[in-house]
């Protein structure tokens, strides 16, 4: 008898297409900007007002998505999280005031995307998956440059016809509402709930042990342990600055910035979805140089070629040549790359139980550095009437991240014992997903 795919197999895909098509709302806001701007009348730091709630919630969100999972299901996670967004992202359309966009976009997308977010992954992989967690959390972790690829030049298009931005809101909102019947139809919660074993699994394989608490209680302890150790702090102020240059900044407002420099939004929202495309890349030689350097070297090396590609942004605006394209490829091989050194030295600081979880946290930080500099960089717009000062003090920021990484602790943790440690160790899955990485990596080179 023929072999049959596993069921896992479906499951993934579903939570890949899902995981895409949230990547594709957060997205969305950069195209959205300049039409919402040139039709409602508000200004541009009106705007990233709402934008700078959503990537504060979405961040926020995260450390407790796993609750949130195994608290409702994934199954039903994902399809409320899809029909919420659908009907706020339809909702949006009919604004008439800007406290409707912030409560709207900023709160209600805000939370849906965090709900929708790489933590999913990390629950159906754990669930479903004994063997080959590491191929295909990386593979869920594609699903974020692949629905800005896929998505970003089309939403442009739209938004650029005679649909306005209301169409391209139709369109993500349709796909978010594709994905609710999708996943109640193929979505199940564990193997044993179709009769099967996890893909992989042996007779000898052991079931994971049983958690005490909530995962929400134990991301709260782990955040109270990790905030008194003397790595929290650089690590949390390195990843703060990368998430103000990057979602915040250029995620934000590279593509009005683009049409402010008389470049079209199509183009422009081209350049921002190849660099999607080179982010794949620069993540995965990033992961494969941590295995073998030292990370706190990666990151210097990866925040000083950031803040010079933001220094040398300006004058690529202005001037016609290759600039543009020469800003688009180090930008985007850079762009995620510092998450694996960032996730080693967690793992290292607060050990591979522990690490994972201080990393959702820093995550958090990332979203709070974000949230502020797409506010921050929409004041400066409307108050200058350009970003070249917003683009040259996040060239600074990422100068003192790459000093600071320099500056952090390298230590090996000694794992704690008791029922704790078994509790977290049964999370390890789902923290991890937030990097894309896993604990099954190899760790050479040390």
């Amino acid at each position: 008898m023929p072999n049959r795919i596993h069921r896992g197999w479906y499951v993934v895909a579903t939570t890949f297409l899902v995981l895409l098509v949230s990547a594709a709302i957060r997205a969305t806001p950069g195209v959205l900007i300049v039409p919402l701007e040139h039709e409602l009348g508000w200004s541009r730091a009106t705007l990233s007002l709402a934008v700078s709630v959503n990537l504060l919630l979405y961040g926020v969100v995260g450390p407790f998505g796993a609750a949130v999972a195994e608290k409702v299901g994934v199954r039903r996670t994902m399809a409320l999280a899809m029909g919420t967004l659908a009907a706020a992202l339809l909702l949006t359309t009919r604004i008439r005031a800007p406290w409707q966009l912030v409560i709207l976009w900023g709160v209600v997308v805000g939370a849906g995307t965090g709900s929708a977010a790489m933590v999913l992954g990390g629950v159906v992989v754990s669930r479903w998956f004994a063997r080959r967690r590491g191929l295909v959390l990386g593979a869920l972790t594609a699903s974020t440059a692949t629905g800005q690829l896929l998505f970003l030049p089309l939403l442009a298009r739209v938004a650029s016809s005679g649909a306005g931005w209301r169409g391209a809101l139709v369109v993500v909102a349709s796909a978010a509402l594709l994905m609710v019947p999708l996943a109640l139809l193929i979505v199940r919660e564990t193997p044993a709930s179709v009769g099967l074993r996890p893909f992989g699994a042996t007779d000898g394989d052991a079931a994971p042990p049983a958690r005490a608490g909530s995962a929400a209680a134990l991301a709260l302890r782990t955040l109270r342990r990790a905030a008194g150790s003397p790595q929290f702090w650089p690590l949390a102020g390195t990843f703060f600055a990368c998430g103000a240059t990057a979602n915040g900044l250029v995620g934000t407002h590279l593509i009005p910035a683009c049409v402010d420099a008389g470049i079209g939004e199509v183009r422009a929202a081209g350049m921002l979805a190849t660099m999607g495309a080179f982010d794949v890349l620069g993540t995965t030689i990033s992961g494969w140089l941590t295995d073998r350097y030292d990370p706190r070297r990666l990151l210097f090396a990866y925040y000083a070629i950031r803040g010079t590609s933001l220094l040398f942004l300006p004058h690529a605006l202005g001037v016609a040549g290759p600039g543009l394209h020469v800003f688009t490829l180090l930008y985007g091989l850079d762009w995620v790359a510092t998450v694996p050194p960032t996730a080693r030295l967690a793992a290292d600081a607060f050990g591979d139980e522990d690490g994972p979880i201080v990393f959702g946290w820093l995550f958090a930080a990332h979203q709070v550095g974000a949230a502020l500099a797409a506010l921050g960089a929409g004041v400066a717009r409307t108050r200058l009437g350009n970003y070249h000062a917003t683009f040259l003090m996040a060239g600074a920021l990422c100068a003192a991240a790459a000093a600071t990484a320099l500056l952090i602790r390298r230590e090996r943790h000694v794992p704690r014992s008791g029922t704790e440690l078994s509790a977290v160790r049964s999370t390890l899955s789902l923290e991890w997903a937030q990097t894309g990485d896993s604990p099954e990596a190899p760790r050479t080179g040390r």
